[in-house]
């Protein structure tokens, strides 16, 4: 091999990927987080399966991930999806992953960690409902069918990636493509039985304000992970990962205050997911100063759409579109106004004079929740055809840890009681014991 050629070739750098695995087991753990901040915000009879939902996707879009789901997103350069050369991992070993200074399976890994808690998040969409078996095939095809395709279109050289839209670490795949395939599965899976009727509030908000801290920790893996290195646009959205939640978290509770004279740890816990959701797309490519200001803007029309969505009959049960849908198509069109080529050194946006920049990244807050959407409520449509998606109205009133996992996050001893809807009578069943 010649000098020129050798010299081509990226040789792995260790500090690079020390790194990178760090920012892979961060992002990991948000979806221990995730579970947490989850089972909060359900009642208690239901806080367990909300929390065995999460964990199932760590199961589930971790092998389908390393089965098709890499190769889907990051083989070949095809315009909507990419090929099966890295199927079964094949390919994946410990060579330079092309343009990057880390090991392939680091990269792979890192990867994987973001479907994992991509499918985590649309489950709550229809957690206290839906039956966990149907969720867990449905995760299976959906990390598969939904995400992994657009992970290939802003990552892995597909169409909106070829246009020049600027995602750094997931606008795109992860929360736009959760928020809008959230509503869909809202859509299908149909409102619990009580919604309307009576509130139907979280339990323990303590667990949301942890589970929402550790996906903020969490989140500086996932941001500052995504420049793939040591360097300047990692350290920028390491800083940029700080400063929107932090704006975004006081922005709430100024509208807190005007809204309801007080200010609400469940809102607290909100927002911060909100801030960090808005600079994922932007993280490494605005200043730190505009990054402040992505805090206050985000704010604005997620905080009005989780207003009004209990108004409304879509029982979207966490507020995943407002969260990651709305705040994610916020950042990324945000991203197309301010984004500074002296702080990326990639492009500039529309206040920086390339009209074109912002073109891209509208095209892609439109098409995104579009596929999403979707493609999610067809693949619903479609598993519902062939088994019921969702428990009856005892199940509900039961709750789903008792149904579905024999088990209850809090072991009162007094028995689990199944309410039957029909002449109101009881059935005692034994609690699960610890061993």
């Amino acid at each position: 091999m010649s000098s020129l050629v050798a010299a081509a070739i990226p040789e792995l750098d260790s500090g690079d990927t020390a790194w990178m695995l760090a920012a892979t087991a961060l992002v990991m753990f948000m979806t221990i987080g995730l579970g947490l901040f989850y089972a909060g915000l359900v009642r208690a009879k239901n806080a367990l399966n909300t929390f065995m939902m999460c964990v199932a996707a760590l199961a589930v879009a971790t092998i389908t991930w390393a089965l098709v789901g890499y190769s889907l997103a990051f083989d070949g350069d095809g315009a909507i999806v990419g090929g099966l050369g890295h199927a079964f991992m094949s390919g994946v070993g410990f060579e330079p992953r092309d343009g990057t200074t880390i090991p392939h399976l680091v990269f792979f890994a890192f990867q994987g960690t973001f479907c994992i808690i991509t499918t985590a998040l649309i489950s709550g969409a229809v957690v206290e409902r839906m039956r966990f078996v149907p969720f867990l095939i449905f995760a299976a095809l959906w990390s598969i069918l939904v995400y992994a395709v657009l992970a290939h279109w802003a990552f892995g050289g597909g169409w909106l990636a070829a246009q020049g839209t600027l995602d750094f670490a997931g606008g795109v795949p992860v929360e736009m493509g959760s928020g809008f395939g959230a509503l869909a599965a809202a859509l299908v899976v149909g409102a619990r039985k009580d919604y309307g009727r009576q509130a139907l509030l979280p339990h323990n908000a303590i667990y949301c304000l942890l589970g929402a801290g550790i996906l903020w920790f969490g989140w500086f893996g996932f941001n500052g992970g995504s420049g793939l290195t040591t360097g300047n646009s990692s350290v920028l959205a390491f800083v940029n990962t700080l400063l929107t939640p932090a704006c975004t978290l006081l922005t709430w509770f100024v509208l807190d205050l005007v809204r309801n004279r007080q200010i609400t740890a469940i809102g607290a816990a909100t927002a911060i997911i909100v801030g960090c959701v808005g600079i994922t797309p932007a993280g490494g490519f605005v200043s730190p100063i505009w990054a402040m200001v992505l805090g206050v803007v985000v704010t604005l029309p997620c905080y009005a759409v989780v207003a009004w969505r209990p108004r409304t009959r879509v029982d979207e049960t966490l507020d995943v579109l407002a969260a990651h849908g709305i705040a994610g198509f916020t950042g990324i069109l945000f991203l197309g106004l301010v984004a500074q080529q002296s702080w990326n050194g990639a492009a500039d946006g529309l206040l920086y004079g390339d009209a074109g920049q912002f073109v891209s990244q509208a095209v892609a807050a439109a098409a995104t929740p579009a596929y999403a959407f979707g493609m999610t409520y067809v693949l619903l449509r479609v598993l519902g055809a062939v088994m019921p998606l969702r428990g009856n109205d005892r199940d509900e009133a039961v709750g789903m840890d008792i149904i579905h996992h024999g088990e209850e996050a809090y072991i009162t001893g007094e028995g689990a009681i199944l309410i039957t809807a029909e002449a109101g009578e009881a059935e005692e069943l034994p609690v699960a014991q610890p061993v």
